[in-house]
């Protein structure tokens, strides 16, 4: 089976930001919205949704907003 060969995105274009009616953060990309108890949760959950759509997050986790 052929690797897939993923595009390269920086970790500046992820948005962390605190929920307010929730408890927890969430991260937004590309029309990818993931949920985490923490910062980095969120971010690493995201990472798994852009591999999905044939990307790949590089860079440290963003500071939230």
């Amino acid at each position: 089976m052929a690797s897939k060969k993923f595009q390269k995105l920086s970790s500046s274009q992820v948005s962390i930001f605190r929920l307010k009616n929730r408890r927890g953060f969430a991260a937004l990309c590309r029309n990818h919205l993931t949920e985490g108890r923490s910062p980095l949760q969120a971010f690493e959950r995201m990472v798994k949704a852009v591999k999905r759509s044939g990307y790949q997050l590089s860079g440290n986790l963003p500071r939230p907003r």
